[in-house]
């Protein structure tokens, strides 16, 4: 097949620009929706006499038996045919003779690329979606089968006030309602039709383009031709959910090892998701959560990448905007197969509760419920800070922990303490005197795991 836009050049392509500029070898998993996308084309061609109905029609078996072909997997690509778009139209034209060289009719590969990549993008954006659904609802599985079960909360990786392992998880399950929330929010900007902008000016040709935006399920049809087949803003933006997601499952992870060390001993890994060393017999590695964290940093420099590609570009299309797909199919790849096998092994995650119990009232962890309690004495809280530290002090000179000071020895440092102080030093009782909305709570925490369960529907 000739080059579609041989009869302007006496040269045949050099292999070498062949080799150099194909893109079929990354682009073909769009094979799915240039069909859907020339079909709707086809469909519309026919319907404004644009071509007659019965090439239309004839088009349209012919991309079915070619999507067909894909299907079985008996489709045979050609590097020299560049590209996934061009694959198809050699092959239909083979297929159905003259006809399928009218379906080119009233677009450019420019507008064409656009179409596919969206339809794209919107079936990869709705499945991590539903994944992160599934994600969400595994940890609030977790969480409520942990729902009185205590720890310690963290700040600067320092002990810092008792908190339900419940709601510990529940945080995690907040940052994904935001990114599934990021993910619906992009998509609206992904799901608008860029076809009939052609190459940059559109045609003189009468298309109808609301009809295909119908047919293919778009919110709505871009409003300048140059911005359309330009654009690749939906792609960097789904990119940066993406960076962001991943971001928070490799917090996550980041958990997952910290916690199984010897040092922390708060959960045990299943063994079927992790490995062991070549060298050291008694070595469990956390592996997975250690490939989570590191896939981090590959989206993120697939974030990076687009935006650089695209920074200095002139309107309208470049041949640049090309490289806009390896970094989108690998993120969309990573960012699938880290929730996936996340998914897979939380639920064998063994929680060491009694340790993290213990650990929960170390650390003069419940030193901020003594503040509060001068607090509802009268004392500002500037001095029941000091009051407070100062105690704590004491304890640390002494040797002792809070709980094992007599009530005189306290009063020394406020005459305000009276036997029911030793009531707050519990982190039990820390964690049921909680009364803030989105506390640490059991009563809050039951509240979070019901709204949660409503908007991931899991009713």
């Amino acid at each position: 097949m000739k080059k579609p836009w041989a009869g302007r050049f006496q040269q045949k392509t050099s292999k070498v620009v062949e080799s150099f500029t194909e893109s079929i070898s990354f682009d073909s998993r769009l094979w799915k929706y240039d069909i859907e996308g020339s079909i709707a084309h086809a469909r519309m061609l026919g319907r404004q006499g644009i071509i007659t109905k019965k090439e239309s029609e004839k088009i349209i078996r012919g991309l079915g038996k070619i999507a067909d072909e894909f299907g079985d997997g008996s489709f045979v690509f050609r590097d020299d045919l560049e590209d996934i778009h061009m694959n198809i139209e050699a092959a239909l034209i083979q297929k159905i003779g003259d006809a399928g060289g009218k379906l080119h009719t009233a677009r450019s590969r420019n507008d064409q690329v656009s179409l596919d990549f969206r339809l794209y993008l919107r079936a990869e954006a709705k499945e991590i979606i539903s994944l992160l659904r599934k994600f969400q609802k595994t940890l609030l599985d977790i969480a409520s089968r942990h729902i009185t079960a205590l720890m310690p909360g963290y700040t600067h990786l320092q002990r810092a006030q008792p908190v339900l392992l419940s709601h510990h998880l529940l945080a995690y399950a907040e940052m994904f309602q935001r990114d599934a929330e990021r993910l619906c929010d992009t998509l609206k900007r992904i799901n608008q039709l860029p076809l009939g902008s052609c190459a940059l000016a559109g045609t003189t040709l009468p298309i109808d383009r609301a009809y295909v935006a119908k047919l293919l399920g778009f919110q709505g049809i871009s409003r300048n031709s140059i911005d359309a087949v330009s654009d690749r803003d939906f792609a960097i933006e789904f990119l940066s959910d993406c960076a962001i997601l991943i971001m928070h499952l490799s917090r996550l992870a980041e958990e997952l090892v910290l916690w199984s060390t010897e040092e922390f001993r708060f959960i045990e890994l299943p063994d079927a998701f992790t490995t062991g060393s070549s060298i050291m017999p008694q070595k469990k590695n956390p592996d997975v959560a250690e490939l989570v964290r590191g896939k981090a940093g590959r989206v993120y420099g697939h974030l990076v990448s687009l935006l650089t590609v695209m920074k200095g570009l002139p309107l309208s299309y470049n041949r640049d905007m090309q490289e806009d797909k390896v970094p989108v199919f690998d993120t969309v790849d990573t960012v699938k197969s880290c929730l996936i096998v996340l998914d897979e092994m939380l639920p064998g995650v063994g929680f060491n509760t009694e340790r993290m119990k213990a650990t929960a009232g170390e650390a003069f962890s419940t030193a901020t419920d003594i503040a509060e309690y001068l607090v509802r004495k009268g004392v500002p809280f500037r001095k029941a800070h000091e009051i407070t530290g100062r105690l704590v002090l004491h304890c640390i000179t002494e040797k002792k922990k809070l709980a094992d000071l007599a009530l005189e020895e306290m009063k020394a440092f406020s005459p305000l303490f009276t036997g029911n102080v030793f009531s707050f030093l519990q982190p039990a009782e820390s964690i049921k005197n909680k009364k803030s909305s989105g506390s640490t709570s059991v009563a809050e925490v039951r509240k979070q795991i019901k709204r949660l369960r409503k908007v991931t529907g899991d009713r």
